[in-house]
């Protein structure tokens, strides 16, 4: 037997017990190694991976609908726990408990903070109302969406506190995910929510923004409850990739007419039903989706524990594609399908293609542009793309091309999807290789804010002639400086009015024409079916607007929306913190009333805004000059596959702000 000595800081007496005894037994020492070489294996897992504990669904009354735990992934952060216990000092007050709290508990904790913190996003910057402890008093908007929750077991009068709680509203659920980190990370937060000094200090050792850098999980975590969001509010899409009609592709224009029934326009292609194992059939002419029909019915929990269940069987992320999921749950796997013993299948294609061989590039890009017609005030534009692709190639391959127009479209943000590898890089082209996965995928993203021409470019001016009555003016250019083969397929331009009744519209455009709303103006400059291209275009449209009179008395006119908003509650600041006003169901609530207007002259939209809303889409080619060349790609092992390259541009928010009405504007710094 062993004798009890005193146990040093840091040990308890039964460890140098079992130490003792360890020296004594060698299979009891063997066990030590290990444990111990499995918790540094951990070590190792929970720096770099992505795992989750337990994951939560919660409908809009609180109430929890769904939740599942991860046993194996507990029983790691159980002995992180025991590790961080042993060797912690004397002196450290935080103490780490492996906790997971039930259905209810966590239900009263997220009820507790939404009173706590103003609102279930939280306000993430201190406020008169934050206390310590709270998210909000570690002064970082991100705690909007990584949450801390104090779990209170009256019973016991204990109290836990569990982090990172990753936090995705969707639709009416809340959805909330607790991944695994190290227990010295949440003693680390755990200091922040105290500490006196307000926000992450520059040269401070512990700011949230370098503790989230070190915690890959939280990554993970997030994609997570993305896709069981989606899931949950049937939201699953395809990336679209769209097909053309064009001969110069070959023999691929009869083999499509064939079997997918394209006509004289591209269309959209949907993701085929993945190819059955016991089937040596074709599926590259199938239209419908391997994924079930979703719609907007949100799924039951027996298919959304079937999702988890295959994605995450153990609580590590493996695959989050519900459409790999669903094709794998539906066709299963045989030993036809098994590549040859010198490639390794991805995750990405669980299924080998078999059939007639194509790839299909789609790129679309979407462009935001604020229009001022100020000198103060500079233009705004800005275009997000991204390459959508379809390579339908039997085995294993690799495909490689040089993306052209990176140079000149001075792009800022680029990222891929994981199957791509870029080796390299510079000047105008940039050489993507990548091992396509089966069906609809998303191969790159972009952003270009700079050498862009705006499509529709002009002003749009609107004052009031009369308490009921205005004016309005349009001076566009269309297609200024575009040239074939991009070509404008429709164009719309809508002027808004929540705040007025639309009584009468009269004037005459010089081009297209106009539909009247009880809230809003449009006019259809370009209709589907007419497009135009190779030339610029002059579109002017002037008139008069009459409103329906005001039923409500008018405000005082030194008074502003929310000065209104103030004097009627005036004690808003002054609430007691156990009655806090949520936020943003206020403001909410102040922008759902038939509020009216500041002023006179701006009497249409919310604090007195007023601006038109472009809309249109073209085709041919991209703003940016992003492209890609068919005859450029090449696929290895090589072999004879029909390449086809598509190009939209669409509006996002694209818009005219009255120019001579007030409008809202960031400031740019200088160069």
């Amino acid at each position: 037997m062993s004798h009890h000595h005193p146990a040093p800081s840091g040990f308890s007496s039964v460890a140098l017990q079992r130490s003792a005894e360890a020296k004594i037994i060698p299979k009891k020492e063997k066990r030590k190694k290990d444990r111990q070489t499995f918790l540094r294996e951990e070590e190792k897992v929970m720096a770099g991976g992505c795992s989750i504990r337990a994951i939560w669904i919660l409908s809009s009354q609180d109430a929890v609908v769904y939740s599942r735990r991860f046993p194996v992934v507990e029983r790691r952060w159980r002995l992180a726990c025991d590790k961080e216990s042993q060797s912690a000092g004397a002196t450290d007050s935080l103490k780490v408990v492996p906790y997971l709290p039930t259905d209810s508990e966590l239900a009263a904790a997220f009820i507790d903070r939404k009173k706590r913190e103003g609102s279930v996003r939280g306000f993430g910057i201190r406020t008169s109302h934050s206390v310590k402890g709270s998210d909000s008093w570690v002064d970082d908007p991100i705690t909007r969406h990584i949450i801390s929750l104090s779990i209170d077991k009256e019973e016991q009068g204990e109290s836990h506190f569990i982090w990172p709680v990753i936090l995705h509203v969707k639709g009416p659920f809340y959805l909330l995910a607790l991944p695994l980190v190290e227990p010295h990370h949440l003693k680390t937060y755990a200091r922040m929510c105290n500490r006196s000094d307000c926000g992450n200090t520059i040269g401070e050792d512990e700011n949230l923004s370098s503790l989230l850098l070190d915690l890959p999980s939280i990554t993970g975590a997030f994609m997570v409850v993305h896709t069981i969001g989606d899931i949950v509010t049937g939201d699953i899409t395809e990336p679209e990739v769209v097909a053309s009609a064009s001969p110069s592709v070959g023999g691929l224009l009869d083999s499509l007419t064939g079997s997918i029934g394209i006509s004289g326009r591209a269309k959209p292609v949907a993701t085929p039903i993945a190819a059955s194992a016991t089937s040596s059939t074709s599926v590259s002419g199938t239209l419908a989706s391997d994924a079930p029909k979703i719609g907007s019915r949100s799924l039951d929990k027996d298919a959304l524990q079937s999702f988890i269940s295959s994605a995450m069987p153990f609580g590590t992320p493996m695959d989050l594609s519900y459409s790999n999921i669903s094709a794998m749950k539906m066709n299963g796997f045989s030993s036809v399908d098994v590549p040859s013993a010198d490639s390794k299948q991805p995750a990405w294609k669980p299924y080998l293609y078999r059939g007639k061989q194509r790839i299909l590039f789609t790129i679309h890009e979407t462009v935001h542009v604020a229009m001022y017609d100020r000198d103060e005030i500079p233009d705004s534009i800005t275009a997000s793309g991204q390459v959508n692709c379809r390579a339908e190639l039997e085995g294993l391959p690799d495909v490689s091309f040089p993306l052209t127009g990176l140079g000149s479209a001075h792009v800022e943000l680029l990222s891929f999807h994981p199957c791509a590898q870029v080796p390299e890089h510079g000047g105008d082209k940039h050489a993507v290789t990548f091992s396509p996965p089966l069906g609809n995928f998303l191969l790159m993203r972009y952003q270009v804010s700079d050498g862009i021409r705006p499509p529709v470019k002009g002003f749009y001016q609107l004052s009031m002639v009369s308490e009921n009555e205005g004016a309005f003016l349009f001076k566009l250019r269309l297609m200024e400086g575009y040239k074939t083969p991009l070509s404008l397929e429709f164009c719309t331009v809508t002027m808004l009015f929540p705040r007025r009744m639309v009584v009468s519209c009269d004037g005459t455009p010089s081009i297209g024409t106009v539909f009247s709303t009880e809230r809003s103006v449009e006019w259809r400059i370009i209709t589907s079916g007419r497009g135009v291209s190779g030339k610029s275009i002059e579109a002017t449209f002037s008139g008069t607007l009459k409103f329906v009179p005001w039923q409500t008395k008018k405000p005082p006119s030194s008074g502003s929306v929310f000065g209104s908003i103030d004097d009627e509650d005036s004690d808003f600041e002054t609430d007691s913190p156990n009655n806090i006003v949520n936020v943003e169901d206020f403001l909410a609530e102040k922008m759902s009333k038939d509020l009216q207007a500041v002023d006179l002259e701006e009497p249409f939209c919310w604090q007195a805004y007023s601006y038109a809303k472009v809309s249109f889409k073209m085709v041919g080619s991209t703003l940016s000059g992003m492209s890609i060349d068919p005859k450029s790609v090449s696929i290895f092992p090589a072999v004879k596959a029909p390449v086809e390259l598509s190009a939209q541009v669409t509006s996002g928010e694209y818009i005219l702000w009255n120019t001579l009405g007030k409008c809202p504007v960031a400031a740019t710094p200088k160069a």
